[in-house]
This record gives C-alpha cells, sequence and structure tokens, in this order.
C-alpha cells in the first residue's frame, strides 16, 4: 500500500471523523487534527492525532480540509508556512462557498500548492458509511493521485472542471436541501395547525411521485424530536447565507431561498442550533 498517498486530515467533526475512519480502513496513512483535542482523541486507533496542524501536514502528500467555514479554512492553511512543501495537493471539502473558494485559490497559489475544490453531498451518516457523493474540480493531472481518497469517503465522484465548480454545484445542491427540509416544516405545521395529526402528512405522501426517504427521514424526525445532528441548523444557516451570496454575484434571483433562511435562522434564535436543521420545525 506504499504507492497511497499520506494524508493531513484537519477538520473531524461530525463530517471528518467519519470519513478520517474509511480513510484508515483503505490503508491510507492519516494525520488528524482538530481545533477541540477532544474530537481527534478517539481517532487515535486508526490516525496520528497532531498537536498542530503544522505537525498534521509537515511530510504529507495530500491535505485534506474539512472545517466548518471559509475563515477557519483560510486561517489555518495560511499559517501552515514552511510546513506544507510546495507542490503538495490540497484536497478542500469545506463548504465555504464562491467568495471563500476564490480566496482558496489565490491562497494555493502564493503557497504553491495544488487545489482540488472537492465538497461533498451527504450529513454525518454518508460520511460514517463511506457513501458521500463528490464534487470535484481541479486540474486533470491530479485525479488519479487523489482517487484513492475519494474513492474511500464516497459512493461516487463527480469531476466537473476547474476549481470552483465543485463548490458552485455543491451550493445549488444545498439550495434545494434546505427548500425540502423547510418545506417539509411548513406542511407539517400546516397539517397541525388545520387541526390534524401531522403525521397524516407522511402517510399521504408515502409510495406516490413526490415521496423520497429523504422527506420520511426528516419528517420522522422533526415529529418524534429524535434532532440528534446529521447536519446542524447553525450550519444550514450559513450554507443558506453562501448561497445567497452566490446568488447575488450571479445576477440570480432567488424567491424562495430567503424565505427559507429566515425560518431556519429562526430555529437558531430560539436556541436549537446545535440541533438537527430538521429542528427548524420546532420554530413553527
Amino acid at each position: 500500500m506504499t504507492d497511497l498517498p499520506t494524508v493531513a486530515l484537519l477538520g473531524t467533526g461530525a463530517m471528518g471523523a467519519g470519513m478520517a475512519r474509511n480513510l484508515a480502513a483503505a490503508g491510507i496513512d492519516l494525520r488528524v487534527w482538530n481545533r477541540t483535542p477532544e474530537r481527534a482523541a478517539p481517532l487515535a486507533d486508526v490516525a496520528t492525532v497532531a498537536a498542530t496542524p503544522a505537525e498534521a501536514v509537515a511530510g504529507a502528500d495530500v491535505l485534506l480540509t474539512m472545517l466548518y467555514d471559509a475563515d477557519s479554512v483560510l486561517e489555518v492553511v495560511s499559517g501552515l508556512g514552511d510546513a506544507i512543501a510546495p507542490g503538495t495537493t490540497w484536497l478542500q471539502q469545506s463548504t465555504i462557498g464562491v467568495a471563500g473558494t476564490n480566496q482558496a485559490i489565490a491562497l494555493a497559489e502564493e503557497l504553491g500548492l495544488v487545489l482540488v475544490d472537492a465538497p461533498v453531498l451527504g450529513t454525518r451518516k454518508p460520511a460514517e458509511d463511506g457513501t458521500l457523493t463528490v464534487l470535484a474540480s481541479g486540474p486533470d493531472e491530479v485525479a488519479d493521485h487523489v482517487a484513492p481518497l475519494l474513492d474511500a469517503i464516497g459512493s461516487r465522484t463527480l469531476w466537473l472542471g476547474p476549481a470552483g465548480a465543485g463548490t458552485r454545484l455543491k451550493l445549488a445542491a444545498n439550495a434545494w436541501v434546505l427548500t425540502v427540509v423547510e418545506g417539509l416544516a411548513e406542511s407539517l405545521a400546516l397539517t397541525r395547525d388545520l387541526g390534524l395529526d401531522p403525521a397524516l402528512f407522511l402517510d399521504a405522501v408515502q409510495g406516490s411521485a413526490v415521496d423520497a426517504p429523504y422527506l420520511r427521514l426528516k419528517g420522522e424526525a422533526m415529529l418524534s424530536g429524535a434532532l440528534d445532528p446529521s447536519f446542524a441548523l447553525s450550519g444550514a444557516v450559513k450554507d443558506a447565507d453562501l448561497i445567497l451570496a452566490a446568488a447575488r454575484a450571479a445576477g440570480t434571483e432567488l424567491a424562495v431561498l430567503p424565505g427559507v433562511r429566515e425560518h431556519l435562522a429562526r430555529g437558531v434564535e430560539a436556541g436549537h442550533g446545535d440541533r438537527d436543521m430538521a429542528a427548524t420545525y420546532l420554530a413553527h
């Protein structure tokens, strides 16, 4: 397995921890770091837990970032200094928006890194199961280099062109996800407020053309209160802001997303930010 790259994974939160275990299971030599050390420590059985980002990346062939937002990604990578060698592949998988990705492209050029912009579709469970969809974009010549990593964390990889294309498609996909979650919350709330058991909505659409596994998964979470985060509500608000910023820059008029963002933010303001994004239902 010596032909596999050595990987430094920075960010072992809800997504990064599952990705780390799948990378290690594929035989990849892995170092991990997290800003909160307690979240990286459980990975000591499959990876080298580094005390600093610089310690993690020293001698690594691939830097993989799975951090919360653009500020954290840019701060950590720009602080690596001489610890990361020019020519290292930077697999940037955090959701950081168009502006953040443009800054990452500039930073990669400054540091001499080869940037692969490759955000993922999926939440905690797909990350743990290795069934994420990877939206990869970057130089064609590094596709084979990172293929073992992408195969380990995902069930499907789409190569989309130059770096930045992955992020753009991720935002479009997340716009749909957030719309579905908020629309579901509103339909359940309306069913309830019209004097019916809200579970009847899920029964009514079951097996129809508008049914979907995701609809039932989130609907049952909303009604049961089983809201351990697969993707936190606060993260959904962050992504909604990234989508709206990208739409403004592109000149796209979005009629639905501003209202979706307002309702998601209402849930955060009500104290549900650390719960799953299905907790938007609690604010209705």
